[in-house]
């Protein structure tokens, strides 16, 4: 599609901005680790299982340090001194701790040289794991070829595995490309991760391991059918967003959801905690070749679409940067956007065209993330395929590449598989019909939407340079974004954050920050 003409001074003067305000934010991140870090860690040294009453093994290890020992060193630490004492592996000496057979902080200490080299090879052999996973990844790209255009992206979200098995392998034989499963109600609140097998969700289901499992092998094997490989979508947000990155990591999921933001804006998340934790989480899903999936559409469910579409800009230059710190490529960076404007607005299609094809314009690598309109669906199942058709013209012209797929009975009902058969037939429709107009069609100088993107960008530098001013902190107590307001010290996980001591260990991020060939 011809090019809107940018300000691209403004582009520039709001890169440095969000740089500066991401620096400074990851000041504080680098100084602080929590416990659903610690219990990151305990996850990717291979610790699985829960105890009889069904308390995760990595959430004992760190209460276990948490109450008796200084967890502001590291659970690396204790875990490696004791493997050096007991010559057991990191899963026995969990289990251990679990029976309280071991108390990991009465140990006297070996030195962190000898630490550091027991647990070397523990490390190498779980970065391993990973690494084979995205090589499948790439493998089966190079066996099938990946899709030009955009990404057909629908959700599953029945509580059960089992069915939202069955449903996501029917929506991969309709056309779709990436499955997400939907978590269930109130995840997002719980400081562990469920374990096994679920089927008792509410409106979603529970992301465990096992579940990664099950849908990733019920994908494989219809892609195979297929001839297609088909992305598996899940969400690391939360109190336990890293360890779901983990998780997600081990069983090759493709796309997680994972905003810097989101936790502390709809989930009332302490703000300390979610930075914190969204950093170590890109970092993982960084090195697994995960693609990120950013929040900012959810801004534009509860702030109006026209007058606060800076906002969801300014969020996606600080996402960039905040990525980049954690060594996300820009092909991994799926920033989020959505088509939310009141119907009832006069040109607010030029309007939602100018926004989409100026995000594509400033993040070009991006496979930008591109949200259906829920807000003004009504019900009118009819009214709403229209809405839908109009979205999906809008990712066809601007080239987006993740493409969720409006339902048209959405405000109605959870997708029947019949709703999204419709979905993608109306979606491939258009994504054949119109291919290559946008490359047939130029934007009219200092015409509505050249006039309208330039004024969003500029507010969206002004905005940057206020939250610039008095930190990203400030601005959420002040309700910046969304306009919803968090205090500094408030939400849910504060308890959870802790500052990191001289010495404070983790082995994962230096060699996950290294990348894969260094492994």
């Amino acid at each position: 599609m011809g090019k809107l003409n940018l300000n691209m001074n403004h582009v520039d003067r709001a890169r440095s901005k969000a740089e500066e305000i991401a620096k400074y934010t990851q000041a504080f991140i680098d100084e602080h680790t929590t416990v659903t870090i610690e219990r990151t860690v305990c996850r990717l040294f291979g610790i699985d299982g829960i105890n009889e009453v069904g308390v995760p093994l990595p959430n004992i290890v760190v209460d276990h340090i948490m109450e008796n020992g200084r967890l502001g060193i590291g659970v690396a630490y204790y875990i490696g001194n004791a493997m050096l004492h007991m010559d057991l592996e990191p899963q026995a000496i969990a289990e251990k701790v679990a029976d309280e057979d071991l108390n990991l902080c009465t140990l006297p200490f070996y030195p962190i040289e000898a630490i550091k080299d027991r647990i070397e090879s523990v490390v190498l052999i779980q970065l391993n794991k990973i690494s084979k996973n995205r090589q499948k990844r790439e493998k089966y790209f190079q066996k099938y070829g990946d899709k030009k255009g955009p990404l057909l992206y629908v959700i599953v979200a029945t509580g059960n595995i089992y069915e939202d098995t069955t449903q996501a392998v029917a929506a991969a034989k309709q056309g779709a490309d990436v499955i997400a499963v939907i978590r269930t109600t109130g995840q997002s609140l719980l400081d562990y991760v469920p374990y096994g097998a679920t089927t008792e969700g509410f409106g979603g289901t529970y992301a465990t391991q096992e579940n990664f499992s099950i849908m990733r092998k019920a994908l494989d094997e219809v892609g195979e059918e297929l001839g297609r490989y088909i992305r598996l979508c899940n969400y690391c947000s939360g109190l336990c967003m890293p360890e779901i990155a983990a998780i997600g990591a081990f069983e090759r999921l493709d796309v997680m959801l994972n905003d810097a933001l989101y936790g502390i804006l709809f989930r009332d998340i302490n703000m300390k905690r979610t930075l914190v934790d969204q950093y170590f989480s890109r970092v993982i899903n960084a090195y697994a070749g995960v693609i990120i999936n950013t929040g900012e559409d959810n801004y534009l469910t509860t702030a109006d679409a026209i007058e606060e579409a800076h906002t969801v800009l300014a969020s996606q230059f600080i996402n960039e940067k905040f990525a980049e710190y954690a060594g996300l490529p820009e092909e991994q960076m799926g920033l989020g956007h959505a088509f939310e404007i009141d119907p009832k607005v006069e040109n607010g299609f030029l309007y939602e065209l100018a926004q989409a094809q100026m995000a594509r314009q400033i993040f070009p690598k991006a496979p930008l993330k591109y949200m259906p309109p829920t807000k003004y669906m009504t019900g009118n199942i009819f009214k709403g395929q229209v809405q839908d058709a109009l979205f999906n013209m809008v990712t066809v012209l601007t080239e987006q590449r993740i493409h969720l797929l409006g339902m048209l009975t959405e405000a109605i009902h959870t997708p029947f598989m019949s709703d999204r058969a419709l979905s993608i037939e109306n979606a491939s429709y258009i994504a054949n019909t119109m291919k290559d107009l946008g490359n047939e069609i130029e934007f009219k100088k200092d015409g509505i939407m050249e006039t309208r993107a330039n004024e969003v960008l500029g507010n969206a530098l002004n905005l940057l340079e206020e939250i610039e001013d008095v930190g990203i902190f400030n601005a959420l107590e002040k309700g910046i974004f969304a306009g919803i307001k968090r205090p500094i010290d408030g939400g849910k996980g504060l308890d959870g954050v802790i500052r990191k001591e001289s010495g404070y260990y983790n082995p994962f991020i230096e060699k996950m920050l290294g990348g894969v060939k260094n492994v």
